[in-house]
């Protein structure tokens, strides 16, 4: 499998630093509110990539964090009257909803900042001892709490991710510039505390992590001082990449490694864009919990993978539309192998050599889509995949005389691809409910095969008042939720 390093802006090989391990760490959301699509791109791009890895046999240890300490969640907990904590909690509770609904796994690791602070500690200290951060007062304060900050021109690879010169840097970045800094590249990897807010003892004095040394330190503990990938999207390339390579391989050189490189591989995604420009920008919320409302889960996951990750891709209704249209084209192709299946069990017949072809032919869809994810994980043309496969199914699907054999192996190759891709049907009743619909069903083709019209119309009405559709076809009746 080849992927795009940004670091080297070359196509590589993944070889990954342990065997058939992949350690893999994404940064995740600052949980003071609801995430929106934008951020979504990163998380369902990041987890559709570990679980390929996974489908292609890897073993995957994936970390992603919550930044649960943070200058946003101060300002929310003081607008609502609460605690940092209970903010971040509330928070980290609506992001496993919609992740869930979007089909995101859990990864291996969640850690949190503010449950990895001796590690964090631990990492400034060392960096401090070496010279490669101070510590100093800040403006106003007491003098007894400290920030400390990393002294950006001692690490001489500073620029290498982002393509950038450290000189040019000064005037082309997003830099707090504040006259106790020794140079104003330098950045915070530890501050003081403020009247009001959350602080650990530290020997700085009480003060609180910076936000790039986080995520340093979650990698190291959870991962190890080398990983494999480590992924995001483009907005976070500089500064915050750029920082945490300077803080982890000073950190990994202070303490003798052999090998100081952070992190073998950089993968990042493009922006969501509405309008042109980047959403987060848009001045519209965008959150992915409305969005689901409008649309679904389902669509949103499928709007986010039909896409190149690195390629920039417009958020508009008239997308959204497209991918509802393109979820449901998959769950009617799910269904209808169901119900065949379902009605095929008693026919006798066997897997003739015309399937047999099929099957080949299908089979070469799944071919194609590994083709397409295995070269810098191209979703767009894995999808296209995918579709092909559908219609393939679907054409199968007119002749009214197919054996189970076929239709099972046909099922199985289907399932396989959309459940990697994570656009599976979900049912949203009860295994009780589904009996009883079946029932009903049943009872109404009986109604129909007597004549009585008006029982099986009845049926119907009645199915269709709680948003169950029946379709009468050669094989007979099927429903579906609607």
């Amino acid at each position: 499998m080849k992927l795009y390093n940004t670091m080297t802006k070359q196509y590589e090989e993944l070889v990954p630093l342990d065997g058939d391990t992949i350690r893999m760490y994404t940064c995740g959301p600052t949980v003071y509110d609801f995430f929106h699509v934008g951020n979504a791109r990163c998380f369902v791009i990041f987890d559709f990539l570990r679980r390929y890895l996974e489908y292609r046999g890897y073993k995957v240890n994936f970390t992603q964090n919550f930044t649960d300490i943070d200058d946003k969640l101060i300002k929310r907990a003081n607008e609502e009257g609460t605690t940092v904590k209970e903010v971040a909690e509330k928070y980290i509770e609506e992001y496993f909803t919609d992740a869930k609904g979007l089909g995101i796994v859990p990864a291996t690791n969640h850690p949190k900042a503010t449950e990895n602070i001796p590690e964090i500690i631990d990492i400034v200290k060392t960096l401090v001892d070496n010279g490669m951060a101070y510590a100093v007062a800040p403006e106003g304060g007491s003098g007894e709490d400290k920030d400390v900050y990393f002294r950006t021109r001692k690490f001489k690879g500073y620029g290498k991710l982002s393509h950038k010169d450290i000189d040019d840097l000064i005037s082309g970045a997003r830099i707090d510039v504040a006259d106790i800094k020794e140079d104003p590249l330098d950045f915070a990897v530890w501050k003081a505390a403020k009247p009001g807010e959350p602080y650990w003892d530290s020997p700085w004095g009480k003060g609180r992590p910076g936000w790039h040394i986080e995520c340093s330190a979650m990698s190291k503990k959870y991962l190890g001082n080398n990983i494999d990938i480590h992924a995001g999207g483009e907005d976070l390339a500089f500064p915050h990449h750029e920082n945490e390579i300077a803080q982890s391989e000073s950190y990994n050189a202070c303490c003798g490694c052999n090998d100081t490189t952070f992190t073998r591989m950089w993968i990042h995604n493009a922006y969501i864009l509405t309008d042109g420009q980047k959403m987060s920008k848009s001045g519209i919320s965008f959150k992915v919990r409305d969005v689901a409302k409008q649309y679904s889960y389902e669509a949103i996951r499928f709007f986010i993978v039909s896409a190149h990750y690195r390629s920039p891709v417009n958020f508009s209704k008239e997308a959204m539309e497209q991918a509802t249209a393109s979820v449901e084209r998959f769950n009617n192709c799910e269904e209808n192998l169901a119900f065949r299946i379902k009605n095929a069990k008693d026919n006798g017949l066997v897997l003739s050599d015309e399937e047999k072809a099929m099957l080949d032919t299908f089979a070469g869809r799944r071919t194609q889509m590994i083709e397409a994810l295995d070269y810098d994980f191209n979703t767009a043309d894995g999808i296209a995949a995918i579709f092909e496969l559908t219609r393939d199914i679907n054409k199968a699907l007119s002749n009214e005389n197919l054996s189970l054999e076929f239709l099972e192996k046909a099922n199985e190759i289907f399932m396989e691809l959309i459940t990697l891709f994570g656009f599976q049907k979900k049912n949203t009743g009860s295994s009780d409910e589904d009996a009883e619909i079946d029932a009903l069903v049943a009872q109404r083709a009986e109604a129909k095969k007597a004549k009585d019209w008006a029982t099986a119309d009845k049926i119907r009405d009645d199915l269709k008042a709680r948003g169950i559709v029946i379709e009468d076809t050669p094989q007979g009746a099927k429903w579906k939720r609607v």
